[in-house]
């Protein structure tokens, strides 16, 4: 079995094809998801985390701003971060190689490597995760990380990195 095949094997995410939907835009909502991940609706928590994945399925990024999109409309949110948190990860091996598996708020898995990248997104870390959009790393997940990472090799700029998928991703920058 190649890597691929095994990433997506592990990879989990219930997204609808917001892509392929264009429906007019019909205003913004007072729902903010807030940089703590938490979405908040007239000021107050969404307490139903089945309603928030359920919201987080038709998330849509156009630009720098954020929609609910339907096939029917498609409505403005505000984003005080980014939209989704890396709040667990978990590290397995595929013929040697370590894997890292990280989930988010909504229950969305990913495997960091070339196409889900560890980024700095405004000085901190991010996981680039589906549709040009990215979940902030837990300040817990960060601190984990930072117990496996390893210095920079070879060419690398200096800092520590983490493995995954055949890809060293740079954690912590040396200032």
């Amino acid at each position: 079995m190649d890597l691929t095949a095994f990433a997506k094997q592990l990879e989990h995410q219930e997204k609808a094809p917001v892509d392929q939907w264009n429906p007019p835009y019909c205003g913004d909502i007072n729902l903010v998801i807030r940089a703590s991940g938490q979405w908040d609706y007239e000021n107050s928590p969404i307490g139903r985390q089945a309603l928030v994945k359920l919201f987080a399925r038709v998330l849509k990024r156009e630009g720098d701003r954020y929609f609910l999109v339907t096939p029917v409309e498609k409505i403005g949110i505000q984003v005080e971060d980014l939209p989704f948190v890396v709040v667990s990860w978990e590290q397995q091996h595929h013929q040697g190689e370590p894997i890292i598996q990280v989930t988010t708020n909504v229950g969305e898995r990913y495997i960091l490597s070339e196409e889900h990248p560890l980024v700095v997104d405004a000085n901190l870390p991010a996981v680039q995760v589906r549709d040009g959009m990215r979940a902030r790393v837990h300040r817990n997940v960060y601190y984990q990380w930072a117990d496996i990472a390893t210095p920079a090799e070879g060419n690398e700029d200096a800092g520590y990195y983490v493995r995954s998928a055949g890809m060293r991703f740079l954690l912590l920058a040396d200032q």
